[in-house]
């Protein structure tokens, strides 16, 4: 069974760099969309990148486009995002989500598609 768990937010000052981790113990091997959103308080939910398995083609909001890089480690089943110039606007808490099978190839940077759901780990940057 699919378990989402994220780890490696933190508090750090605009300018710096954090790496979250999602580790999916139940992985099969199945071609699917994986993507890390965030929400702060008062806000929707929002699509920070995507990326699908089976190409590891990557998606990126607008947002964070050059400072935020998605990647998968196979060996490791692990889905990280490498934040770096983090802003204060970057504070938020940051999920890992992750579809059913699928061969579309496209993944779309919208909460709704996504079944699966870690619980989340909070960034916070000051300035």
């Amino acid at each position: 069974q699919v378990q989402l768990v994220e780890s490696g937010g933190g508090s750090v000052q605009a300018g710096g760099s954090l790496r979250l981790s999602c580790a999916d113990a139940g992985y099969t091997g199945s071609r699917r969309c994986m993507g890390w959103f965030r929400q702060a308080p008062g806000k929707e939910r929002e699509g920070v990148a995507t990326l699908y398995t089976g190409d590891r083609s990557t998606l990126y909001g607008d947002s964070v486009k050059g400072r935020f890089t998605i990647y998968l480690d196979n060996s490791e089943n692990r889905l990280y995002l490498q934040m770096n110039s983090l802003k204060p606007e970057d504070t938020a808490m940051y999920y890992c989500a992750a579809t059913l099978p699928y061969s579309g190839g496209y993944c779309v940077p919208s909460p709704h598609p996504y079944h699966y759901w870690g619980q989340g780990t909070q960034v916070t940057v000051s300035s």
